[in-house]
C-alpha cells in the first residue's frame, strides 16, 4: 500500500528534467509545459479507478446507456482529433457513475465520467454531446495538469480531502493514492478555461454533426438553476464548473461562427435514458433515505430503503442503506445480512466491504473484518478503515501493523484522524519518544544552557528524561535529567541544567530519551 501511495505521488509530482514549450492541440498555440503527456496519462489511469468508487462506483445496472455515453464520447473524440493542431492521441473512456448528484469531471489523459444524476436533468443528445465535448477540451488542453504545474493543489502527504459526492458518507476520508486523486477534481478550473472549453467543445460537437445550439440551451439551463441555488448543483457540477450569463453569451457568440443546424437528438436520449427514468423514483426515494441516515432517523432510512428495493430491486446501494441504517442501530447481525445482498449484486464497490467489516469488528469477527477492510482499502482506501485495522491489529498485540494503520490516519484531519493520533502515541511513545517531544535550546538568565521540552502530542505525558553531549574544558561529557511530574498536551516545560556558559545560537546538544503518556 504504501509503495503504491508513493509510486503514485512521485508520478503526480515529478517533472520533466528540461521544461520544453509545447503547442496545445485545443488552441494551436505554444505553451510551457513541465508535465509530460507520458505522466498525464499515468496519472488519470491511476486514479480512475479511485474517482469512480469516490463518486459512488460505476452505474452498471443499465449497461445499454452506458454504451450510448461511450458512443457520443467516441463521436466528440474522432471530432476533436481532426481538429487538432497535434497528433496528441489520449486514450479516452467514458464512463456513468451511479450518484444522483449532477456531476461531470475529467481527469489529465482523457479518463471522463458523468453521473447519472446530470443525465436524468438533461433532454437531448445534443446537450449531452455538449457536456462531454466540454470535459474532452478540459483533458485535450492539458487544463488540470496546468494546474497540478502551478503548484495550487496536489500535495504530498496523507490527508483527507472532500471528493464531490453525497453518496458514500466515507470519501471525505481518503487517504493514500486516493487523495492524490481527490486533489485533481477538489479545485474548480478558472474562468478562461471553462470558457476555452465551452467554446472548443461546442466546435467539436458541430464537427460531430450536433446542433450547437444544444450547448446554450444546456447553459441555460445551469444558470436558472444557479440562480434557484439548488444545493445538490452546488456541491456537484457547479462546484467545479460554476456557470454564469456571460458564458451563455459566449457560447451564442461561438454558435454564430459555426454551420447551422444538426442533430438534437431527443428521441434517441430519450430513448437510451427510458430504464434509467423508469427506476428514478427508486433513486428518488433512496437518495430520501440517504438524508434520513444523516440526520439519525433510522427508522425512514430504511423505510427508503425498503420503497426503493420494492421499486427497483436490482441496485445494490438500495440494500447497502439498509445495511448502514442497521448499523446505526447496533443491528449488526442484520446489517450483515443487507451487506452480503449488496455484494452479491455488486461485488466491486467498496462501501460494502467497509460496513461489513466495520459490521464484523463490533461483532468480534477480527478475520472476518481484516478481509473486508482490507478488501476495502484495496478499492478506495480511507482512514476509517485503516483506523479499523490499526485497532484490530493494537488488541491482537500486533504493534507494528497498527501504528502503519495509524499512520495512514494521522496526518490528515477530523475526529478519526484526531483518535489516530493517540492511539498511535499510546503505541509509538515509549520506543520513539523523540518523535513527539519537542526540544528546544536557549540560554537561560544565567548564560548556561537552558531547554524547553513541548509535548506535542494531544495526552498527557509523564516520565520524560533526556540526554545532553556537551564539550567543556575536560572533554566530551554526557549529563542525563528528569522533567518532573507531567507536561500537558500542548504545552512545554522549561529547565535549567547548569551547563555553561552556553553561546546563543550553538545548537541544540540535547536527545528525548524517555516518555510515557500519563494513565
Amino acid at each position: 500500500m504504501k509503495a503504491r501511495f508513493g509510486k503514485l505521488l512521485l508520478t503526480a509530482m515529478t517533472v520533466a528534467g528540461i521544461s520544453a514549450c509545447a503547442v496545445n492541440p485545443v488552441t494551436g498555440q505554444r505553451e510551457f509545459t513541465m508535465v509530460s503527456e507520458s505522466q498525464e496519462i499515468k496519472l488519470g489511469t491511476d486514479n480512475y479507478g479511485y474517482m469512480q468508487q469516490a463518486g459512488g462506483g460505476e452505474y452498471d445496472v443499465d449497461p445499454d446507456l452506458s454504451e450510448y455515453v461511450r458512443g457520443v464520447g467516441g463521436r466528440l473524440v474522432t471530432a476533436s482529433q481532426k481538429l487538432s493542431f497535434t497528433e496528441r492521441q489520449l486514450p479516452y473512456e467514458f464512463v456513468v457513475l451511479n450518484s444522483s448528484i449532477p456531476n461531470a469531471w475529467a481527469l489529465p489523459g482523457g479518463k471522463l465520467a458523468i453521473n447519472r444524476g446530470l443525465l436524468t436533468e438533461i433532454s437531448s443528445e445534443a446537450e449531452l454531446a455538449a457536456v462531454l465535448g466540454h470535459e474532452i477540451v478540459h483533458a485535450a488542453a492539458r487544463h488540470s495538469a496546468k494546474q497540478m504545474e502551478r503548484g495550487t493543489w496536489l500535495q504530498i502527504g496523507v490527508i483527507g480531502t472532500a471528493i464531490l459526492t453525497g453518496d458514500s458518507g466515507y470519501s471525505d476520508l481518503a487517504v493514500g493514492g486516493a487523495n492524490v486523486g481527490a486533489q485533481l477534481l477538489s479545485q474548480s478550473y478558472g474562468r478562461s478555461a471553462e470558457l476555452q472549453s465551452d467554446e472548443y467543445g461546442m466546435r467539436y460537437m458541430s464537427e460531430a454533426g450536433y446542433d450547437p445550439q444544444g450547448a446554450i440551451a444546456l447553459q441555460e439551463t445551469f444558470v436558472r438553476l444557479s440562480e434557484s441555488r439548488a444545493t445538490d448543483w452546488l456541491s456537484g457540477l457547479f462546484a467545479s464548473h460554476p456557470p454564469s450569463q456571460e458564458r451563455v453569451e459566449a457560447n451564442k457568440r461561438t454558435a454564430a461562427t459555426l454551420p447551422a443546424g444538426g442533430e438534437i437528438g431527443e428521441d434517441s436520449f430519450q430513448a437510451a435514458m427510458q430504464r434509467t427514468m423508469d427506476s428514478k423514483p427508486a433513486y428518488d426515494a433512496y437518495d430520501e433515505g440517504r438524508k434520513a441516515l444523516a440526520d439519525d432517523d433510522t427508522d425512514l432510512a430504511i423505510e427508503k430503503a425498503d420503497a426503493a428495493i420494492r421499486l427497483f430491486p436490482d441496485e445494490a446501494h438500495f440494500y447497502a442503506l439498509r445495511g448502514d441504517a442497521r448499523y446505526a442501530g447496533e443491528q449488526y447481525d442484520m446489517a450483515i445480512r443487507n451487506y452480503d445482498t449488496a455484494i452479491r449484486r455488486r461485488g466491486g464497490f467498496f462501501q460494502y466491504y467497509l460496513q461489513r467489516g466495520l459490521a464484523n469488528e463490533k461483532l468480534g469477527n477480527n478475520q472476518i473484518a481484516i478481509t473486508d477492510l482490507e478488501k476495502s482499502n484495496e478499492l478506495f482506501p480511507t482512514a476509517i478503515a485503516h483506523f479499523a485495522l490499526g485497532n484490530i491489529a493494537a488488541r491482537g498485540g500486533d504493534k507494528e501493523k497498527a501504528i502503519e494503520h495509524y499512520k495512514m490516519v494521522a496526518g490528515g484531519e477530523g475526529a478519526i484522524a484526531g483518535s489516530a493520533k493517540e492511539a498511535l502515541v499510546r503505541l509509538d511513545l515509549a520506543d520513539n519518544p523523540g518523535r513527539y517531544i519537542q526540544v528546544r535550546c536557549f540560554q537561560d538568565s544565567n548564560g548556561n544552557l537552558g531547554i524547553s521540552i513541548g509535548n506535542t502530542t494531544s495526552l498527557i505525558v509523564t516520565g520524560v528524561r533526556y540526554v545532553v553531549q556537551y564539550r567543556d574544558a575536560f572533554g566530551s561529557q554526557i549529563r542525563e535529567g528528569a522533567v518532573s511530574g507531567q507536561i500537558r498536551a500542548g504545552t512545554a516545560a522549561n529547565v535549567s541544567t547548569g551547563i555553561g556558559p552556553f553561546p546563543s545560537g550553538s545548537g541544540c546538544p540535547v536527545q528525548i530519551t524517555a516518555a510515557r503518556v500519563a494513565e
